[in-house]
């Protein structure tokens, strides 16, 4: 009997033992999946960052972009500017032609008033030598007379 007994000892001991690797080799696939479980989260984690990295590339890229835009925008405001000037002084080249040509306009006007000055002066020299002309003949005349009534 007690050999029955220690048998039973013994198989509840090689029973336990039993149980406890069962328990064990549980716990480790357990430990296993939890490890799966962090792989899985760290994978996941790594493809986050790898998202996150090419959508920071992205958002460099549409930097890069925006900026060439602002430049370009830029280039042609400036271009719109210089344009701007152009047309000033073109506007001022032609205001200052037709200033010339409204003096090339009046430049004969000016001749001819001055030619009419000078028409008039002769007629009014030409009156003056014509009294005195007569004066001279009226003179001459009154000698002649004065000398024949005299002689």
């Amino acid at each position: 009997m007690q050999l029955l007994l220690l048998l039973l000892l013994l198989l509840l001991l090689h029973l336990l033992i039993l149980l406890l690797l069962l328990l064990l080799l549980l716990l480790l696939l357990l430990l296993l999946l939890l490890l799966l479980l962090l792989l899985l989260i760290l994978m996941l984690l790594l493809m986050l960052q790898l998202l996150l990295l090419q959508l920071l590339q992205l958002l460099i890229l549409l930097q890069q972009l925006l900026l060439l835009l602002l430049l370009l925008v830029l280039l042609l405001l400036l271009l719109l500017m210089l344009l701007l000037l152009l047309l000033q002084l073109l506007l001022q080249l032609l205001l200052l032609l037709q200033q010339l040509l409204m003096l090339l306009l009046l430049l004969p006007l000016l001749l001819i008033l001055l030619l009419l000055l000078l028409l008039l002066l002769l007629l009014q020299l030409q009156q003056q030598l014509l009294l005195l002309l007569l004066l001279v003949v009226l003179q001459l005349l009154l000698h002649c007379y004065c000398n024949y009534y005299y002689s």
